[in-house]
């Protein structure tokens, strides 16, 4: 069976989808937003997590590292994290939680398992399985097979994509996801690319393709003050989803700093600590304008 790279399996999620959902987080994404919240999701492969506040001093994870990553001074440990190689022998020790590995390698059959267990959630909830990131298209191959075994278990797929993707493989997919959770930020592609790491020219093309060739797609836009809420972005966008159908459907996602001390955490610098999240009268305001231009938007996630 294939393997994939897993950040998180999240139960009863309640806004990835409708009814009751199992959300699997893969990592590695294509894109770098500087107000990302799952920074742990951006980068493959396993990655370490480090919580010095819940340090309690012990000394196992002292003993145990082959790599010289930790080391004693004045008292108090120490973390080097250039020295660090990832292994996990420090975490395995630690019973204070300071460190956690990011990233763990799953098959299509261990994935599935966990998903199976809330079965009866789904059928009773109209819910299913969310398949995110990071972007799950970056492991084409292991999200493939888990869509087609969740088609074999008739449980309800959702992929949430950031729309930078190969459209030959998003058109494979297709087949197999009962919706799609597409994510748009920026129409002017300069500034999507200085704020992102890409242009915006293939999330658009794709975007026209799947709302013309798939039965269910949700265009979700992340309202992140002073940097996508202006009227003209807020326009433009209303413009573009209108042009593909009259009728879209469009939620709006509030920005939140839940992942901001996740940076620290990683070692990185978060680019936007001033940032706040959006009142609710801002987004009713942004709502009412796309509503005018006969969209259907909610503001939040979930999904009836």
């Amino acid at each position: 069976m294939v393997d994939g790279q897993i950040i998180n399996i999240m139960k009863y999620s309640i806004h990835d989808g409708p009814g009751i959902r199992t959300t699997v987080f893969l990592k590695g994404c294509p894109l770098n937003c500087q107000w990302c919240h799952n920074p742990e999701s951006q980068r493959f492969g396993q990655e370490l997590l480090y919580r010095p506040d819940r340090c309690i001093g012990c000394g196992l994870c002292l003993e145990v590292c082959p790599n010289g990553a930790i080391i004693a001074k004045s008292g108090n440990l120490k973390f080097l994290r250039d020295q660090c190689q990832v292994c996990g022998a420090c975490c395995q020790v630690c019973y204070a939680g300071v460190r956690e590995l990011v990233g763990k390698t799953m098959s299509v059959r261990e994935v599935l398992a966990e998903i199976e267990k809330d079965v009866v959630f789904y059928d009773e909830s109209g819910g299913g399985v969310t398949f995110s990131g990071g972007e799950a298209v970056m492991q084409p191959v292991f999200l493939l097979e888990m869509l087609k075994e969740c088609r074999k278990k008739e449980i309800h797929t959702a992929v949430e994509t950031c729309g930078y993707v190969n459209l030959e493989f998003l058109q494979t997919i297709s087949e197999y996801v009962n919706l799609f959770l597409y994510d748009l930020k920026l129409m002017d592609s300069q500034k999507h690319q200085a704020l992102t790491g890409v242009p915006n020219e293939r999330i658009l093309e794709n975007l026209s393709w799947l709302v013309k060739n798939h039965s269910r797609v949700i265009v979700r836009v992340p309202i992140i003050p002073g940097i996508n809420d202006d009227e003209e972005n807020v326009a433009l966008i209303g413009e573009f989803v209108t042009s593909l159908k009259q009728g879209q459907e469009l939620h709006l996602l509030p920005y939140h700093k839940a992942g901001v001390d996740k940076y620290q955490r990683l070692g990185r610098t978060y680019l936007l600590p001033e940032l706040q999240s959006p009142g609710h009268e801002r987004l009713e305001q942004i709502a009412g304008k796309l509503e005018q231009l006969g969209l259907k938007v909610k503001i939040g996630g979930g999904s009836k």
